[in-house]
């Protein structure tokens, strides 16, 4: 009879664990903080709303964020208008865009981080 300990032995490696590369991957829609206010206001058709706007204004100017990177293009925000409306139900469509897209992500920050490794350590299969 096998015991716990000797599957757990056997399902473990030997000695200690390194990373040998970290990738990443940023969404191509940049957007920078200072325009950030207009943009949303305008894509989600309130620029009427002037006060609330002076208001996420001052708000975008105090965060220490430079530049904004999305997912979110016009054009996807007018192919689904669900999106860009108050407490409109619109979850079907980003899980839409998020089961696409993050694994394209995914695969860019991999093929980054194999190919930033393999330039440190030319033991590295590929």
């Amino acid at each position: 009879m096998v015991t716990v300990e000797e599957v757990r032995r056997a399902q473990r490696a030997e000695g200690p664990a390194t990373i040998l590369a970290i990738g990443t991957a940023i969404p191509l829609n940049c957007v920078d903080q200072k325009t950030y206010s207009d943009y949303f206001f305008r894509v989600t058709n309130n620029e009427h709303k002037m006060e609330l706007k002076a208001k996420f204004k001052r708000m975008c100017d105090k965060s220490m964020i430079k530049k904004r990177y999305m997912h979110l293009s016009e054009e996807i925000l007018k192919e689904n208008p669900s999106i860009c409306e108050h407490k409109a139900p619109s979850f079907d469509a980003r899980q839409d865009i998020v089961v696409v897209e993050v694994p394209k992500l995914g695969k860019e920050a991999v093929q980054k981080a194999i190919t930033n490794g393999a330039s440190q350590n030319p033991r590295l299969p590929i």
